[in-house]
């Protein structure tokens, strides 16, 4: 009996390997080879990797943006402060005053053509700048009085129902002659320069440093204009307007239907100073 009880004895540490293998062998391939994937699985793993971008499109696309960005004259070592110091230099204080605050911006006309633009904020007058950072000169200077200005209005931009043109973002409308409607040859003249207001939106190079976004910074730029304006009104009424710039919550509506001509431009950054490229042969 105590031989009997000693072959029926568990097997030692040393003897259970040997029959975990024994077990293990005696299955055969069939038991070693993985569980083949359901429908769902590989059909969900597919999905999984359609949807998911590729690191070499997304590195791409971002040298991409940032080599059409870094064609933009405004960019170059040094030509900001250039432009800065010129505009300055123009500033008359018996007739503006000091000098608030500068931006640098992008100024969208009644036909959407937009055109690059710096812009300074000084006691007296709003002052839009033409400067071209080619040739470090300016080419045209636009001064609005600020007591004169009566509405400011922000918004998204928005065209008549049958246009075909689109314009994402927001805007900034300057008003300073409500009463006075701009004419039928006016509206209809791409070059017209009498229009009582003025529209300004971002550059496109604010996404660039800090610096740039905000000298581009269209919501602080009305809120320095609104506070200027203020005062100016304040220190000098103009005779039949009230007291006040009253600030609106609107879609900056711009009345083009084709424009063929600003499509093209404002595809091209015609209205900026930009690096075209080799045009020789």
């Amino acid at each position: 009996m105590a031989e009997a009880e000693e072959e029926r004895a568990p097997p030692s540490d040393e003897e259970q390997p040997q029959q975990q293998q024994l077990s293990s062998s005696a299955g055969g391939p069939a038991d070693t080879q993985p569980t083949a994937p359901t429908e769902g699985t590989e059909e969900r793993a597919a999905e999984v990797g359609a949807a998911r971008p590729q690191r070499s499109d997304i590195s791409m696309e971002t040298s991409l943006d940032q080599f059409k960005i870094r064609r933009f004259f405004v960019l170059r070592p040094g030509t900001l402060n250039q432009a800065i110091k010129d505009v300055e230099a123009l500033v008359d204080e018996g007739v503006d005053g000091s000098i608030h605050s500068i931006w640098l911006m992008a100024e969208v006309d009644h036909w959407n053509n937009e055109k690059e633009r710096l812009v300074i904020i000084t006691d007296n007058s709003l002052l839009v700048f033409k400067y071209d950072f080619v040739m470090f000169n300016c080419d045209q200077i636009q001064r609005i009085p600020l007591n004169i200005i009566d509405r400011i209005s922000h918004g998204q931009f928005s065209f008549p129902k049958n246009s075909l043109l689109q314009r994402e973002g927001e805007g900034l409308r300057v008003f300073w002659d409500r009463l006075t409607e701009p004419s039928f040859t006016s509206r209809w003249n791409p070059f017209a320069t009498d229009l009582p207001c003025i529209t300004l939106t971002d550059h496109p190079v604010r996404s660039v440093s800090d610096t740039f976004a905000s000298l581009c910074n269209v919501q602080n730029f009305q809120e320095r204009l609104k506070e200027a304006a203020q005062k100016a009104h304040a220190m000098k009424p103009f005779p039949g307007k009230a007291n006040g710039v009253l600030v609106l919550k609107q879609q900056i509506h711009i009345e083009a239907y084709v424009g063929l001509m600003s499509f093209l431009g404002n595809q091209n950054k015609l209205g900026y100073c930009m690096a075209r490229g080799n045009l020789g042969f």
